[in-house]
């Protein structure tokens, strides 16, 4: 297994124990970032520095955008410190989830 493979593994697992999502997507998009200084530079993390998230999960209620960014941010922590650079959220409740419209073939 790759250390991408890795990182991804580990950041599904962070989040699947602490926020028991019912749904979650993770893209590594560390490719559209190849000749950015930080990817170029990122040996620790085996250069996969850039990853999308799409989590849906019950404990974002309550919780605002920033609030929610904060959370996951910090459950990944460790992450940022051995390669991670950058991180593009998306946090919804399932109510929240289920009123986006829904893109049709």
């Amino acid at each position: 297994m790759g250390k991408s493979q890795m990182r991804l593994n580990r950041m599904k697992k962070i989040v699947e124990t602490a926020l028991a999502p019912q749904e979650m997507a993770i893209e590594d998009e560390s490719h559209r970032h190849a000749h950015h200084s930080a990817v170029k530079h990122a040996e620790i993390g085996g250069g996969e520095t850039h990853y999308r998230m799409v989590i849906v999960s019950q404990k974002f209620m309550g919780m605002n955008r920033v609030q929610r960014s904060r959370l996951v941010h910090e459950l990944l922590r460790e992450e940022f410190t051995t390669g991670l650079h950058a991180l593009a959220l998306t946090l919804k409740t399932p109510e929240e989830y289920e009123s986006l419209p829904k893109i049709r073939p």
